[in-house]
């Protein structure tokens, strides 16, 4: 039985076959898988000349792997395209089913997409690097690293905060030491009764003292306000941004000994309460 179909199936196989000699599928198909093979030599090469070229140039690594592998992608979808069209299978269609489809993943991913080129910006503007201390998003912290979707900060407390790319770039950015210094300020209150020359001269000298206070910008004293109970005075001094933090506190230290040392009043809030009692209640209290 299997034999009879067999026999029934040669004629029509043969018949196949000799049409496909006829015509030029086998030419056909020898062109397309050149053009792939051919088509995924070159998208390697030009992805890696990419890269290569990219390092030279000092572009992140983060961008650089984003960029590689889009142009990689780009390349083997026109290597697809390009077989198919020699195989002489219709491409307008196709490429027509590829942008739908493209459009719909692009709404369902339009987040993700949207922190990649949020990425993307971060690191071609670098509005901070690694081992900057921002504030971004009502958040502090040390720049870890930038993801392809996220980056991470790390708090002054050790904990690690994974903010969303597009978050970041939509909020205000602070970068606390993008600029190498820092400018420390130091407040302090002195009596009515004080001498503010005095007072200034003090902190000026404090400031002189200490090694970590740079020169330029040169750091000075001013009056803030004449408060309640004390005259207001704050120091400006600029800081190295990496001594900042601890020189900042040591300043406060010294301005508190130095002043009790020169015997310069920093006052503190204070009421006096006068009550007023009955004479009769007087009377009482002093009877006994």
């Amino acid at each position: 039985m299997q034999q009879a179909r067999v026999a029934e199936l040669m004629p029509w196989m043969s018949g196949l076959l000799d049409k496909a000699l006829a015509s030029d599928l086998p030419l056909r198909l020898a062109i397309a898988v050149a053009i792939a093979l051919a088509g995924l030599w070159l998208a390697k090469l030009l992805s890696r000349a990419l890269d290569r070229g990219m390092t030279r140039f000092g572009v992140d690594v983060i961008l650089r792997g984003f960029l590689r592998n889009l142009a990689y992608a780009i390349g083997l979808v026109v290597t697809a395209v390009a077989a198919m069209d020699a195989l002489g299978v219709p491409t307008t269609s196709m490429l027509a089913v590829m942008g739908a489809a493209g459009l719909g993943i692009g709404l369902a991913l339009k987040d993700s997409l949207s922190n990649i080129a949020s990425g993307v910006m971060l690191i071609a503007l670098r509005p901070f690097q690694a081992g900057d201390f921002v504030r971004v998003a009502d958040v502090e912290g040390t720049v870890e690293t930038v993801r392809v979707f996220q980056t991470v900060l790390r708090t002054p407390d050790n904990r690690s905060v994974f903010l969303p790319n597009s978050l970041i770039t939509t909020a205000p950015i602070i970068n606390f030491t993008g600029r190498g210094q820092r400018r420390a300020e130091v407040a302090v209150g002195i009596g009515y009764g004080e001498d503010i020359a005095r007072a200034r001269k003090v902190l000026m000298d404090l400031a002189a003292a200490d090694p970590r206070v740079l020169q330029e910008p040169a750091h000075d004293v001013l009056v803030t306000a004449l408060a309640d109970s004390s005259v207001n005075l704050l120091l400006r001094a600029w800081l190295p941004v990496d001594d900042f933090i601890i020189a900042q506190s040591d300043l406060h230290e010294a301005v508190h000994r130095r002043f009790r040392e020169e015997g310069i009043e920093i006052p503190f809030p204070q009421r006096d309460m006068n009550l007023r009692l009955p004479e009769a209640l007087l009377e009482r209290l002093a009877a006994r």
